[in-house]
């Protein structure tokens, strides 16, 4: 997650692993679309399996001596990233800003357990041997899971939070491509800063053409946001689509998408015109493999970037 002050802006519901995909890559990758990181938290490690059954922890007993779990079987895309915690935060508020955040996404929160109602010391292996929760291994551990339902998306998120790291399991049990929210216009800012661009994942167009959804309003919102906030930036705003169909139709789809995102900024939000630039560059610049659905759900979004 990323701070604005002191907010953090999630979107969705987590669960845990029971057991890892053969696909399953370990690589030093970004935060996830959905969930961002903890101010100045720096990623250890990172996992993608595209599709895998979990074990999503919705409760445990601990007056037994092996503690047992009350679980909840979440099949889908899970990504796994594990952070160092910054050192001048407690496990404390970490825990509260991710469980904050999470509910002022709109998140059902399922579980939640603190120190030793997540198990006594002794017992704490116990989640690593479950589903791979490192709770033993950092002590001061707070958990939670949540379930969130936009459109027809659910998606599920467990957060474990110790001493000295935290991580992050995002369950997606249906596509990204309609069920991402919370764009939040100083994270894109920050994301302008350093690359020079951001993705946005939040304009939602039917398939095949360019009118844009209702629900596409609160990243609007946030890209109005940032354009209001510094007056002088001007942008690209960029079409992408995967690379299923003919280019030459891609092409065109992905111009008229980025026109019709410049077009309600300009006419809806009062940005003035010559500060947008629609362009649409088809499956040209893919950010993921085409050959699975969550790869082509990735690659269509939209970007705004510097010019």
């Amino acid at each position: 997650m990323r701070r604005n002050g002191s907010k953090l802006i999630p979107v969705v519901t987590a669960a845990a692993v029971i057991g890892m995909a053969p696909a399953t890559l370990w690589a030093a990758a970004g935060d996830h679309p959905l969930v961002s990181r903890y101010p100045d938290s720096k990623i250890a490690k990172s996992e993608v399996s595209d599709y895998d059954i979990y074990q999503f922890v919705v409760g445990v007993d601990v007056d037994v001596k092996d503690m047992t779990f009350k679980a909840q079987k979440v099949e889908g895309k899970l990504t796994r990233i594990v952070y160092t915690n910054p050192s001048d935060r407690s496990t404390l508020e970490i825990f509260r800003k991710y469980l904050d955040a999470m509910r002022g996404a709109g998140a059902d929160v399922l579980f939640q357990c603190e120190i030793n109602a997540c198990g006594k010391a002794p017992q704490r292996s116990a989640w690593n041997r479950f589903n791979g929760l490192f709770t033993a291994a950092d002590g001061d551990p707070r958990y939670f899971a949540a379930r969130l339902t936009k459109g027809n998306v659910e998606a599920y998120v467990a957060v474990m939070v110790g001493k000295l790291r935290t991580q992050l399991d995002v369950v997606e049990v249906k596509g990204l491509e309609t069920g991402l929210v919370a764009v939040d216009p100083n994270a894109l800012a920050r994301e302008i800063e350093k690359d020079g661009s951001a993705r946005i994942y939040g304009i939602f167009f039917d398939e095949g053409k360019a009118a844009i959804r209702p629900e596409s309003k609160p990243a609007l919102d946030a890209i109005a946001t940032l354009l209001r906030a510094q007056p002088t930036l001007s942008i690209f705003v960029v079409g992408h689509t995967d690379s299923t169909g003919a280019l030459d139709h891609n092409l065109e789809l992905s111009a008229a998408r980025a026109r019709a995102a410049a077009a309600a900024l300009a006419a809806d939000y009062g940005i003035a015109p010559e500060r947008l630039d629609a362009q649409g560059v088809g499956p040209l610049a893919p950010v993921a493999s085409n050959t699975s659905d969550a790869g082509r759900q990735l690659n269509r979004r939209v970007e705004i970037v510097a010019r």
